[in-house]
């Protein structure tokens, strides 16, 4: 995106805010006004009073101190002295408002910047997700947005007080001593030209310090949300050498940003002060010959300062713009991402519910370049139960985020009650789904809220009988707080057997037409995996339910099983069947057979034998 691009999007993003900076810059103008009698008023009490000369744009001011103290000098100068209080007074006043209005307009552009960003978030593809890194994310939705925010809050109203300042002071100069203007605003040009190289050069370090940064927050969010894993391995002293080399990174560049405004500000203090020098000399030359009064010369030097300061104050404003038009870079690169594409006509009329048949016909997918899923067909009648099995990496999951739409099919065709899935809307499919995925993620929240996540609106008997159905119900009891016990992060308060619990309760409670089980009974033991098949089978055929596990005791119960291997169906039945049929299916349930009489001897032995017979090595062993 061009600069000049990205400048009008930052004017873009100022709509219905606008109005509130229009008033901000009246109210500075306001200010800027006042501020600017202040010379004058000194220039006519010095010149007009003290010395008794009455020149030029003194007569005015003079006439009117006058006017207030009569032929009192010593009252005069009081009056002076008051007047030069009460504009500078009236000046910091109207400051106030605006930068009060300032600051309103800017909080509400970047609440509204914020809250569209986590809407598009929301809805990009899962496949941006999967390459994103959150920490990443997290510092361009809150660090760049923050520097966008302090750029609309102090310099968009900066630039207007610059240019009035500069367009006000110069025909003042210029009417009091147009000789001593050129004096006074000599070194501008070089000023300018020198803040628009800086402008440049802080540019291209701030993108690179930001850059720096969103990496240490990404090593900084992956290392505290795996902080058991790092501690079970013992890696403290690896993980930290490792932010310590991103932290080192940051610090350098950030350092180098620093050295550049450093080296702007002792520069453009050094043109100031050499200005101020010029016009110090020239004008105590003039005034010693005569030809300049003492009071104009204390005015132009105030006059000056106001004159050379807007474009000094350029360089400010230029490296806020930088930094600005850096982060809103960053942030136009998630804008700019396509969200999740919608039907743009839809498969008839769609009732608020689906019975649940779901027909597949030579469906195929690939990811990254790899055939995932290969000429699938299947149809699964509403209601009916289907088991899935297979190794890892042979297709089942893809198949539930296919279902799901977070990826869409390359070939073939999948249907949800005879409607193609693709003409569906999002929302509606995945609102026909209760799922409890690979890895269920639990939010950091009472398990109520957890467990109600689908179906807010559930009342308690319905909570407990989910939770019952799941057999978790009695483990919440054994909490202090029970249903109202908080969860730590991901809820790693819960153990692993709880937490698909929790998840099964949740998707339970939903009561979808589909239900999804993706491998959600790893984690229990084999009395609570019974439990909950007990509950599942009671609630055979208010669901069409898809089971995907690798323990064939979980799926001898489904009403049909397939089984996956290199993304295609291999073999195809109820359980008796393929246990009279050769293959992997027959030779697992050998070898799981042959397990389960070890552990029994074992347990005769004293060992216990309610632990997890962890069926998923040999299932890929087997292959």
């Amino acid at each position: 995106m061009a600069k000049q691009n990205k400048t009008r999007t930052l004017w873009r993003w100022m709509a219905g805010q606008r109005g509130r900076y229009l008033a901000a810059t009246a109210a500075m103008a306001v200010g800027i006004v006042l501020l600017y009698l202040s010379p004058q008023i000194i220039r006519g009490a010095i010149d007009g009073i003290i010395d008794g000369k009455l020149r030029g744009q003194g007569d005015f001011v003079v006439r009117c101190i006058r006017w207030l103290s009569g032929d009192d000098r010593h009252r005069a100068l009081w009056v002076a002295g008051s007047l030069v209080i009460g504009t500078t007074a009236l000046s910091g006043l109207f400051t106030y408002v605006k930068g009060r209005w300032a600051a309103f307009a800017s909080e509400s552009i970047a609440r509204d910047l914020r809250e569209r960003l986590y809407d598009h978030l929301q809805h990009l593809p899962v496949f941006y997700h999967d390459s994103a890194q959150t920490g990443d994310l997290v510092q361009r939705c809150t660090s760049d947005v923050d520097t966008i925010r302090t750029f609309y809050s102090t310099q968009v109203v900066e630039i207007g007080r610059a240019v009035l300042m500069l367009v006000t002071a110069l025909p003042i100069l210029i009417v009091m001593d147009w000789k001593m203007a050129l004096v006074a605003t000599a070194l501008m040009p070089v000023i300018f030209v020198f803040s628009m190289a800086f402008f440049s050069r802080v540019q291209n370090s701030f993108k690179a310090s930001d850059e720096a940064e969103g990496k240490l927050t990404t090593v900084l969010q992956e290392n505290l949300t795996g902080i058991r894993v790092v501690r079970a391995f013992a890696r403290q002293t690896f993980e930290r050498d490792k932010f310590e080399h991103k932290n080192e990174d940051y610090r350098r560049l950030n350092f180098r940003l620093y050295v550049v405004m450093a080296w702007y500000w002792a520069l453009s203090d050094l043109m100031v002060f050499c200005q101020t020098a010029a016009v110090l000399f020239v004008g105590a030359s003039r005034v010693s010959h005569g030809s300049m009064s003492v009071g104009t010369l204390v005015a132009f030097l105030q006059y000056e300062v106001m004159v050379v300061w807007p474009v000094r104050q350029l360089g400010r404003i230029l490296t806020d713009m930088g930094k600005a038009v850096v982060s809103l870079g960053r942030v136009e690169e998630i804008l700019a991402q396509e969200r999740e594409t919608e039907p743009v006509k839809t498969a008839g009329d769609v009732p608020e519910r689906v019975r649940g048949e779901i027909v597949l016909e030579d469906v195929s997918f690939s990811h990254n370049g790899k055939r995932v899923v290969d000429g699938v067909s299947l149809r699964i009648p509403a209601g009916q139960t289907l088991a899935v099995l297979g190794p890892s990496g042979s297709g089942k999951s893809t198949l539930v985020n296919l279902l799901l739409r977070f990826y869409d099919y390359d070939a073939g065709s999948i249907t949800l009650d005879g409607r193609e899935l693709k003409e569906l809307d999002r929302k509606f499919v995945r609102s026909q789904f209760g799922v409890v995925m690979q890895e269920p993620f639990l939010f950091s929240k009472t398990l109520r809220q957890n467990i109600t996540l689908g179906r807010h609106a559930a009342e308690e008997p319905e909570t407990v009988e989910a939770a019952t159905a799941a057999a978790i119900h009695e483990s919440i009891e054994g909490f202090d707080q029970k249903y109202d016990t908080l969860i730590g992060e991901r809820g790693v308060t819960l153990s692993g057997g709880q937490r698909q619990r929790v998840a099964i309760a949740r998707a339970l409670l939903r009561d979808a037409p589909v239900l999804i089980l993706d491998d959600a009974l790893s984690a229990v033991d084999t009395r609570t995996e019974t439990s909950i098949l007990d509950a599942l089978r009671g609630r055979r055929g208010r669901h069409t339910t898809i089971l995907i596990a690798h323990r064939l005791s979980t799926l001898a119960q489904a009403d049909r099983v397939i089984v996956l291997e290199h993304g295609r169906i291999v073999q195809e039945g109820t359980h008796e069947e393929l246990l009279q049929q050769p293959g992997l299916y027959r030779r697992l349930w050998e070898i799981q057979g042959a397990l389960e009489e070890d552990l029994r001897s074992e347990s005769e032995s004293g060992v216990d034998a309610s632990r997890d017979t962890g069926f998923q090595p040999v299932l890929e062993a087997s292959q």
